[in-house]
């Protein structure tokens, strides 16, 4: 099976992936991913650092994927009251990560 390559922008910036054939649907629909999950980011004002954003929102992307995997393993008798609590707690939990997270960079000031 051969590559191909796709021009895509992220966050108003070009990238040249390499791509299987048939895949371009789905490198497409997680560009488009990254590149909201990213000026999501960045729009909220708080971070200006390309790097930071993308680390940021890389976390949120994996946070959204482990939830979404939990969420799938809940039992069906749990109740919504349940479920929520523990996605309260989860939120509560990202958002000291990313906290934590944001320190660490603006002590270090680059990413290793």
């Amino acid at each position: 099976m051969s590559n191909k390559q796709l021009e895509v922008q992220i966050m108003g910036q070009s990238y040249l992936l390499g791509c299987p054939e048939g895949g371009e649907a789905r490198l497409l629909a997680a560009v488009d991913k990254v590149d909201q999950a990213m000026c999501k980011v960045r729009d909220a004002g708080k971070i200006k650092a390309r790097d930071r954003i993308a680390v940021l929102a890389a976390l949120n992307l994996a946070f959204e994927q482990t939830d979404s995997a939990s969420s799938a393993e809940t039992p069906p008798a749990a109740s919504a009251a349940q479920v929520a609590s523990s996605t309260d707690a989860d939120n509560v939990r990202l958002g000291q990560l990313l906290k934590k997270l944001d320190q660490a960079l603006h002590q270090d000031g680059q990413l290793i």
